[in-house]
């Protein structure tokens, strides 16, 4: 299983449309999960032309968006529970510890997250932690990003940088 993995696409203020190096690396997908701050429903529409979208709602998301997302989603995947949540709320600089925090009691395999626009890939135990960072507003990082998961004995991510 081939999962695409997106956050922070702030649109349409950052970006009219989601990139096309993003859109070509979906196409074979067999599910997206969003991480929050889309901002707007088209991104949704636009993303489930290429596969099923499963998405969490963020700190800028518009007030339609908030109704209809869930803050926090347990997905799972051929055997394996992936948490996603935005990572939003407290101190600065601590998007990753309130990620972990919000799925202490879930018994996770992965803890997708967003908001910080940092990508990031590390272990806490046996519990993957993967950021994606932001395919739209890379703010003071080099490169914009997104992430693929792919999925079968093992969890295995990456970051692709364009």
């Amino acid at each position: 299983m081939e999962i695409g993995i997106i956050s922070d696409t702030h649109m349409p203020k950052r970006a009219k449309k989601i990139p096309h190096e993003v859109l070509t690396a979906f196409k074979d997908v067999d599910l997206i999960i969003h991480a929050g701050d889309l901002c707007n429903e088209a991104v949704i529409k636009e993303l489930e032309a290429l596969a099923p979208v499963n998405a969490v709602c963020g700190n800028i998301d518009d007030i339609s968006l908030q109704q209809k997302l869930p803050k926090k989603l347990n997905i799972n995947a051929n055997g394996f529970l992936i948490g996603v949540i935005h990572g939003d709320g407290g101190k600065r600089g601590k998007t990753l510890d309130r990620a972990v925090e919000a799925f202490k009691e879930d018994n996770v395999d992965c803890i997708i997250f967003g908001h910080s626009h940092i990508p990031h890939i590390s272990l806490r135990g046996e519990v993957l932690l993967f950021n994606p960072g932001s395919a739209t507003d890379k703010r003071r990082n080099r490169y914009f990003s997104y992430g693929l998961l792919t999925i079968k004995d093992k969890i295995e991510a990456r970051i692709v940088y364009f």
